[in-house]
Parts: structure tokens; C-alpha cells; sequence
């Protein structure tokens, strides 16, 4: 009887049949399996017009700030932009967290449906996502994650998320009623996966296009979706790779409408938030390099004499470190170069070059006690190269700047198996994911 009560109140809901049965279907299979299975399922989205997704795709709304996504709109009625970031579309000194804000998200993204930019898929669909640049391929399987997997843990994180962060990406999901940009994730490789995703791309994709920044974007459509479904099941185990506050709004925002539904059984969309999930071993990071804006109240050659008596130091370097326990140090139009001893830690988070610099230089020479606090230093992606950091040094942005190594993916892995954390700005996974290519509906 609760079975066929549910079945009533989700065709009532307008929901097609298929995704119902499927609704049912994945349910079953959860109470059957329920420690075992790493949940992904269809989804009924919206998507873009395909001659109109290069114009409605936008980077995501982390990775650039106000002044940048007003440029990249500028001209632009239809780039996503204007809803993850449509505080662009009001006056500058409107705050970003302010309730205008999500209410013209809102109205941007009904404005693209109604003019058809965006159109809701006709049945559940799983999607293969292909970014390409250069020689370098990366292809993800796009579906919907439970909260649940991320609440248990079959979901794993490596980064902590900022409160502020993940209540503005709560209330702007809870005004759109949808998940507007993906969860960037990542798992052991599996053969059974790579060689389905094969056979789907043999296929002339429903999307592709190339982006202002030279990434390529091609997308297909999957039907016959219980095959994959299946394969990843036995997966088991996710990583977050780029989108911890994403998924943390996610399952907040599942929190709040299961708390506010008392017929609430775990199927509901709201339990389920987007997601691309692509194999390890083709994902690429770079380093997260910093900026510091002062010497701490050292000259530069008191500076110098400190961090010579704790770590060997290079009086000529290359601007790129070449391998871990390296890092490039900028100084005065110099490049130096900084190696770390050999060390054996017990926490893996403790041997990243990150760590090792706050630890050896940031803390007890110029003063930097907490990074993600500190009006003193920035982050700046690896996207941007040393040249930036020359550039921001040479301008007077700050005295010193540090090029970093990258991290690889295991010690990612290693970390988040773990339970421990990365240091803050650790990773910068590239290319980026687009947001307004899948938007889920909640």
C-alpha cells in the first residue's frame, strides 16, 4: 500500500512514467543493497538548445570574480552567468547575498526557458561529458548522486567548506528549485565503464562546441541507461574533486525540504544532486600557487638569512618546480628555488609541498598563522602560469610569491580515504566543468 500511496503522489507530481519506474526501481535496489552501492541514477533535466550551448555555457561561478563574469555576459542575454552569478545584472553595490540576487537568478533562468535556450530532456537520461584541449581528453559520467552516499561517506571529501559559501549556494538552489552547476568527482578506473563510455561516443554527439578559453565540449546522450547504473554501482566509492560546497548545499538543502515534508521517503529529486564523475587517471591538476603582500616587517635580505637556516636554498631556479618537495620562490625579479628534505609522515595531508611551506616558511617567517583567514596572502590558480605571479610581484601586489608543485590525484585519494583534509587551495583541477549544460530540478 505505500508503494502504490507513493506511486499516486509522484504521478500526481507530473513526472513522466519512466522516470518514475526508474524512481521505483533504484529504491528497490537500495533496500536490497543498502552499505554497497554507490547510488546514481537518470535524470529529467533541463539542457541547452544545441545551437545555443556555447552561448548559454559559462564557467562555473567559483572560478571568477564579479568584474570577470560581467565581462565574459557582456553582450551575452543567454550566458549562464547571469544565474549563478546574477549579481551582475543589478548595481555594483548590490550585495551578493542579498535577496535580489537569487530572485533575478530565478527570473534568468525562467527567462531562458520560456525563450527556449533551455528545454526540459523528455525522459531520464544519463550523459557522457567530453572535455578535450590540446592532446588532453577527460570523460566524465554525468547523472545524479544521493546525499545520502555523501552523508555516509561513500562520497568522499578532502576540503572544508566556508559556512557563508555553502548558505549562498543553499539559498540560491532553494529560490531555483534545481542544482544549476555539477559537482566535479572522481573514481578509480574501471574497465567495464571506460569501454560503455566507448561505445556511447561511436555516436555523433548531441553537443559540442569549443569555448572562448580553447576547451572542447562534447556531449552525448544516454538512453539505455541501466548498463552504466549497474557498472558503477560496484564502484562503491566517489571523490569530490572540485565542488565541496556544492555538494555541502546540496545535502543542506535536502535537510530543509526533508524536514519540511512529512510524507518524505528519500526518493524525491531533492535527495539527489548533480554530478560528473570521471576516472582518475585522466583528470589533470595543477599547482595553487601564492602571493604574499609583505615580508612581515623583514628587509629582503633578513628574509633571505631566515629561510636559508631552514631550508636549502638555490640562488638561480627555474619558475616551475620539477618534481614534489621543490617549490619556485619569486623574489625581486629572481627566481629561487627551495627544496625540502626527505620527511616521513604519518598523516599524508602533512607531506604536500602546500603544507610543508606553511609549516617551514608562511607560519614561522612571515607570519601567515591561518591561510584561509589571512588578508595577506592570495591563491592563484596554476591555469595562470608563474608569468602571473611575475606579473603580480612586479606590479607591487605583494614582495614574494611561491610557484608550487602539483599534487596527483592518489595522494588526493590517499588523503580523503584517510578522513583527513588538504590544505586550503591545494588543488585546481583543469579544464573546469561549464555550468548550464545540466541543470537537475528539484
Amino acid at each position: 500500500m505505500a508503494l502504490l500511496s507513493q506511486w499516486a503522489r509522484e504521478k500526481g507530481s507530473g513526472k513522466s512514467d519512466p522516470e518514475i519506474r526508474f524512481n521505483f526501481t533504484c529504491q528497490r535496489i537500495t533496500h536490497l543493497f543498502p552499505s554497497e552501492l554507490m547510488k546514481i541514477r537518470p535524470f529529467q533535466g533541463l539542457i541547452p538548445r544545441p545551437d545555443l550551448a556555447s552561448e548559454v555555457a559559462s564557467p562555473p561561478y567559483d572560478v571568477v570574480d564579479r568584474r570577470e563574469a560581467r565581462e565574459l555576459s557582456r553582450g551575452n542575454p543567454k550566458s549562464f552567468l547571469r544565474v549563478v552569478r546574477a549579481e551582475i545584472d543589478l548595481p555594483e553595490e548590490t550585495d551578493p547575498y542579498s535577496p535580489a540576487v537569487y530572485e533575478r537568478a530565478r527570473d534568468n533562468l525562467n527567462g531562458l526557458r520560456e525563450t527556449g535556450a533551455l528545454a526540459r530532456e523528455t525522459s531520464p537520461s544519463l550523459y557522457v561529458y567530453e572535455q578535450g584541449i590540446g592532446d588532453h581528453r577527460q570523460k566524465g559520467l554525468v547523472s545524479v548522486c544521493h546525499v545520502d552516499d555523501y552523508r555516509s561517506g561513500r562520497i568522499k571529501k578532502h576540503e572544508r567548506t566556508q559556512p557563508r559559501k555553502v548558505e549562498d549556494r543553499t539559498r540560491l538552489n532553494a529560490t531555483l528549485d534545481a542544482h544549476p552547476g555539477p559537482v566535479f568527482m572522481m573514481y578509480r578506473d574501471d574497465r567495464e565503464i571506460d569501454t560503455l563510455v566507448e561505445r556511447i561516443q561511436q555516436d555523433v554527439p548531441l553537443i559540442e562546441f569549443t569555448a572562448p578559453d580553447g576547451v572542447r565540449h562534447s556531449i552525448w546522450k544516454i538512453v539505455r541507461t541501466r548498463p552504466l547504473v549497474k557498472a558503477f554501482a560496484r564502484i562503491g566509492i566517489s571523490y569530490v574533486a572540485d565542488g565541496h560546497h556544492r555538494s555541502a548545499s546540496a545535502a543542506r538543502l535536502s535537510e530543509e525540504r526533508q524536514a519540511a515534508n512529512p510524507h518524505h521517503t528519500g526518493r524525491e529529486d531533492y535527495n539527489w544532486f548533480l554530478a560528473v564523475n570521471f576516472p582518475a587517471s585522466q583528470l589533470k591538476i595543477l599547482p595553487y600557487n601564492r602571493l604574499v603582500h609583505d615580508l612581515n616587517g623583514h628587509s629582503r635580505e633578513q628574509f633571505l638569512q631566515k629561510l636559508k637556516s631552514l631550508v636549502p636554498l638555490a640562488e638561480q631556479a627555474g619558475p616551475s618546480p620539477e618534481r614534489a618537495g621543490q617549490v619556485s620562490m619569486f623574489l625581486e625579479n629572481r627566481w629561487y628555488g627551495l627544496q625540502f628534505p626527505d620527511r616521513e609522515f604519518s598523516d599524508p595531508a602533512r607531506v604536500l609541498d602546500v603544507s610543508r611551506l606553511q609549516e617551514t616558511i608562511l607560519k614561522p617567517i612571515l607570519g601567515i598563522e591561518d591561510p584561509r583567514t589571512s588578508d595577506r596572502i592570495d591563491f592563484i590558480g596554476g591555469v595562470r602560469g608563474p608569468t602571473e605571479l611575475e606579473k603580480r610581484v612586479s606590479r607591487g601586489d605583494g614582495p614574494v610569491a611561491f610557484a608550487m608543485h602539483p599534487v596527483s590525484v592518489e595522494q588526493i585519494m590517499d588523503i580523503a580515504d584517510a578522513g583527513k583534509i588538504m590544505p586550503t587551495k591545494s588543488t585546481w583541477f583543469e579544464p573546469k566543468l561549464r555550468s548550464g549544460l545540466f541543470i537537475h530540478t528539484i
